[in-house]
């Protein structure tokens, strides 16, 4: 990376790249914290080497919340400015035009939650809890977590969490949907790493175009999604990557194609 960071880390020696929250103990989402998760989502986005990436906040938690004593004494001005910054930074997250994957362990809480929702997946530790606490502070979710929450486990769920602020255990995250996979700590960055490094493989234009369409499509009415989607499925047409998955299809069978990035 062209950057140096003070509160993350960002390895691109593969084509999964990793972007790991370094601010002991517990990776409070401090305003540099956020800004530099920024430029980092920002430049992997643009990397042609890139095919694939990791958030991960370490081996003992992904990301506790946002920074309270920086937050405490906030005036409302003050707040409508800093939010719009905050929901931006990980927004940007959430636009890297490849597949992301949360490695969760021990706490997501708060923005550490919504962070990890901003990621297409998310593999947690038995050890995991996961939760939008705001409410406790007398406060709501302000980087995404009334928003994309609902979306994900749909909005009774939702509110149960954000109405109590209480954690969701591993195995009721996944239960609910709110993580996909769950394995021993230890585990995590592994399993992470290995699901991403098998999303890298495939094929980079038609991933970026499942993950636009799904998202896009997302957000109008049936008719609307199912354009944007015929619109990107034609688009594929025009990669080399559409003839060598099908024509390797038709000369050794499915899951054999070497793709090009093309």
């Amino acid at each position: 990376m062209t950057a140096a960071y003070v509160t993350i880390d960002v390895d691109t020696s593969t084509a999964v790249a990793t972007l790991r929250l370094d601010r002991p103990p517990m990776n409070a989402l401090s305003v540099q914290v956020q800004e530099e998760i920024r430029e980092a989502a920002e430049e992997l986005a643009q990397r042609s080497d890139v095919h694939a990436v990791v958030v991960y906040g370490g081996p003992k938690v992904f990301a506790a919340g946002a920074d309270v004593k920086e937050m405490a004494d906030w005036s409302m001005t003050d707040c409508l400015d800093r939010s719009a910054h905050l929901q931006s930074a990980f927004t940007a997250v959430e636009r890297i035009p490849k597949p992301t994957i949360a490695a969760v362990t021990g706490y997501a809480l708060g923005g550490g939650c919504e962070l990890a929702l901003c990621c297409d997946l998310r593999v947690a530790g038995d050890n995991a809890k996961l939760g939008q606490p705001e409410i406790l502070l007398g406060i709501i979710p302000g980087a995404g977590g009334t928003q994309r929450l609902p979306r994900l486990i749909g909005p009774s769920r939702a509110k149960d969490l954000i109405f109590t602020g209480r954690f969701a255990d591993a195995a009721e995250a996944l239960s609910i949907g709110l993580v996909d996979r769950v394995v021993a700590p230890d585990d995590v960055y592994d399993e992470a790493l290995a699901l991403a490094s098998q999303l890298a493989a495939g094929p980079p234009y038609a991933l970026r175009a499942a993950k636009q369409a799904i998202d896009s499509g997302m957000m109008v009415d049936l008719d609307n999604g199912l354009e944007i989607e015929r619109m990107h499925f034609a688009t594929l047409f025009g990669t080399e990557d559409q003839s060598i998955g099908m024509n390797s299809f038709l000369e050794n069978g499915p899951g054999k194609a070497e793709f090009t990035g093309s």
